[in-house]
């Protein structure tokens, strides 16, 4: 009987293909990133003179003057707009939301929205306002 040799083989990994990958997901995310904190234009409420520091890659919720509700730019009813954050929640269970209200804006748009955020779970939803001026 006789005995095979087997030869010892290299095994290499090659990084090039992943590399390609990683360039071409930076890309991706470098992109998609700006669209997602650019809102309508909003004349919003002032509110003192000190910053707090916030969260830049938060999902926004805008509502307008006339009550119309805006995730990114993408005008929606109050309900769709909620719907559509519950889903991007799944992949990312600790989403924060920021609501834009303008300053003509209903309260009680504002805080139905903000009631309905609540109710579906997110424990992590805020107002946007802006630094007020010293007087």
């Amino acid at each position: 009987m006789t005995r095979r040799r087997y030869r010892n083989t290299d095994v290499n990994i090659s990084l090039t293909p992943m590399i390609d990958i990683m360039t071409v997901l930076l890309a991706v995310f470098m992109v998609t990133t700006p669209m997602l904190t650019t809102g309508i234009d909003l004349d919003l409420p002032n509110a003192g003179n000190s910053v707090l520091s916030g969260n830049d890659h938060a999902i926004q919720i805008s509502v307008d003057s006339q009550g119309r509700y805006y995730v990114g730019e993408t005008e929606l009813s109050r309900d769709d707009a909620v719907k559509r954050v519950v889903a991007m929640r799944g992949e990312n269970p600790d989403l924060t939301i920021i609501i834009n209200g303008d300053t003509s804006a209903d309260y009680g748009a504002v805080m139905s929205v903000m009631g309905q955020l609540k109710d579906a779970g997110f424990q992590r939803v805020g107002l946007r306002t802006r630094v007020g001026q010293k007087q």
